[in-house]
């Protein structure tokens, strides 16, 4: 099973301090649109997502089809096929993907401590 580019989204309080402090520690946004709530930022192969108002809690991303510079891969596992994977192991999916769609999509698990973790395919 290949998850693609890892991340961790972090729920924030206020996206400009959070966005200079984690400048302070050599990140520098990527992408995202501060307007819109949202960065993501780099430090290496380092990526973290600052995301004000959209998320709970803090969680684990993984998006399948992309490598550490978001780059289209031509080998990667589809999130449906991840899903039934996971589902097929016993692990209890909390947003279920439409296994009939194709392209972008995403599903949530959580992990046993708690932690939501979310499969977030953009290809």
């Amino acid at each position: 099973m290949k998850l693609g580019l890892f991340s961790l989204s972090l729920a924030v309080k206020e996206l400009a301090i959070s966005k200079v402090f984690y400048e302070k520690l050599g990140f520098s946004a990527y992408a995202g649109h501060e307007e819109q709530g949202w960065l993501i930022m780099k430090n290496g192969d380092t990526i973290i997502g600052l995301f004000e108002g959209m998320i709970e809690k803090n969680m684990l991303t993984f998006n399948p089809g992309w490598d550490e510079n978001t780059n289209r891969l031509k080998d990667f596992t589809d999130v449906r096929d991840i899903q039934k994977s996971l589902k097929a192991d016993g692990i209890e999916i909390e947003k279920e993907v439409n296994e009939d769609s194709i392209g972008p999509a995403s599903f949530i698990v959580i992990d046993p401590d708690g932690n939501p973790i979310l499969i977030d395919q953009h290809v």
